[in-house]
């Protein structure tokens, strides 16, 4: 269980310069943006927005888009992470998420806070869908879950 946080008794001395904060400082142009298919899925591409650099890998945010059409289903799997949030900027995502009786499907300014290490299987997606993808740690093994219905 998490420690809760006093929002009025600070959790070190401060305020602190850009020296000596607790994260660095990193920009990402969205001229500059660098999309790479080196992520779990081959019909998406991801740009590591630089959070991940930043906290020394306690977090991650990474936008995620489609580049080709979605075909099947990802399959049953699960994450090694203690947080995963998703925010769908464009199209659309369906999710069958374990314990949940019914697809759960995303548009366009939705979010979910996927609970950590239970089974879930992304059956459909837009062809333009684009997600902000936020992970703790920035690191995280994905495991496959054989005989889900």
């Amino acid at each position: 269980m998490t420690e809760h946080i006093n929002p009025n008794t600070p959790s070190y001395p401060g305020p602190r310069n850009k020296e000596n904060s607790v994260s660095g400082m990193h920009i990402v142009r969205a001229s500059e943006k660098e999309f790479k298919k080196e992520g779990l899925r081959s019909n998406s591409e991801y740009c590591d927005l630089g959070l991940s650099k930043c906290t020394n890998g306690l977090v991650s945010i990474k936008h995620n888009r489609g580049c080709t059409e979605f075909t099947e289903p990802t399959g049953w799997h699960w994450h090694d992470m203690q947080a995963h949030f998703v925010y769908v900027i464009k199209g659309s995502i369906t999710f069958l998420i374990e314990g949940e009786e019914e697809p759960i499907t995303l548009v366009a300014g939705d979010s979910l806070s996927q609970p950590c290490g239970v089974p879930h299987n992304v059956v459909a997606r837009s062809n333009d869908y684009e997600v902000l993808e936020l992970n703790i740690p920035a690191e995280y093994g994905t495991f496959e879950v054989h005989a889900k219905k």
